[in-house]
């Protein structure tokens, strides 16, 4: 092993920079789940990531399972296992840490209800945000992303590539792009790329406010403009699951705690640790949503597999979260139409 110490934030930083093979939504997501174990690696006095062992892996896990981490689902902690697997084998090629370490890492198994887990957001609720948005934070960019998001169904990655000239306002849609050479690729490259209008007549003003008066005026490194843009530039992807999970705690809306904490006490208040509070929700959540409410309302499935770029099979098993009521119901729906 290398005789020069280096921390595990440095450790990551190396590992993502290798990562030449992923997306940058994938890239994010490493960062993001890495992110939280060089935290805790941090708190626990780990300055040298030689200095892992078994037992430090496993103290981290028994955290991850506890009340004080964030991201706590079983699908998620799996995801999170197999991120620190990758990254310790990787560890492990740069002689940074014993050999076998990353074999060390628990991966729980996950059944196929947790796999398809239902940490979405009810159309009710989802209308209740909105409603809150519009009336306290109308054009805001957490305004922008909810709406855009719950409304069109997209990944993290597709909103995060948008440029301002993807939105064609007087036709009423967003052209989602794959611009891979500049910096935005979205998951399925060329062949996720789609035109989606936008119906909803409060978002297509609310678009039209934010690019006209409150977007940051700002280019990447492109020299794009993009949609989704902070004061120093594009969005990160990160960002925008910060401004989701913070949009979806209940107490942000209504002041109120469903899950009996204080509100003033509570850690999970900071935008900070916005995702520690168990009712708060990432872009996936939103994504998974849109889908079932469309599903809820009668949409045809072709059709909201070719607006959300998911086959069929896969909304199927992922997506669709509605109930067996719920889709008896919707059964009913379209039975009452027969003569």
């Amino acid at each position: 092993m290398t005789d020069t110490p280096v921390t595990p934030e440095e450790a990551v930083e190396e590992y993502l920079k290798s990562r030449h093979d992923v997306t940058n939504s994938t890239l994010s997501n490493h960062q993001y789940r890495l992110g939280i174990f060089t935290e805790w690696a941090q708190s626990n006095g780990i300055n040298d990531v030689s200095e892992i062992g078994g037992f430090d892996i496993q103290q981290y896990q028994n955290w991850r399972h506890s009340d004080d981490a964030p991201d706590c689902a079983p699908i998620t902690l799996q995801q999170h296992a197999h991120t620190l697997r990758v990254w310790l084998r990787w560890c492990e090629r740069a002689e940074l840490v014993d050999d076998g370490l990353a074999e060390r890492v628990p991966i729980q198994s996950v059944t196929s209800d947790e796999r398809s887990r239902d940490d979405t957001v009810s159309h009710e609720r989802a209308t209740q945000i909105l409603e809150w948005l519009e009336s306290y934070h109308y054009a805001s960019v957490k305004h922008i992303i909810f709406a855009t998001l719950y409304h069109c169904g997209l990944r993290r990655s597709a909103l995060h590539a948008l440029d301002v000239e993807d939105w064609h306002s007087d036709e009423g849609y967003l052209s989602i792009r794959n611009r891979e050479d500049e910096g935005t690729r979205i998951k399925l490259g060329a062949e996720g790329e789609r035109h989606i209008t936008v119906s909803d007549t409060q978002l297509s003003q609310a678009l039209d406010d934010w690019v006209a008066d409150v977007r940051p005026d700002v280019t990447d490194e492109y020299g794009r403009e993009p949609l989704i843009s902070t004061k120093n530039g594009r969005a990160h992807p990160t960002t925008l699951a910060k401004h989701c999970y913070s949009i979806t705690r209940p107490c942000e809306v209504t002041g109120e705690c469903p899950h009996d904490r204080v509100v003033d006490e509570c850690k999970a208040t900071s935008s900070k640790h916005a995702s520690k509070c168990p009712s708060s929700r990432s872009p996936h959540s939103l994504r998974r949503a849109a889908v079932t409410h469309f599903l809820d309302s009668g949409i045809d499935k072709s059709i909201v597999s070719s607006r959300m770029s998911v086959s069929p099979k896969v909304m199927s098993e992922h997506y669709d979260v509605r109930s067996e009521e719920q889709r008896r119901e919707n059964r009913k729906r379209h039975l009452d139409k027969l003569d």
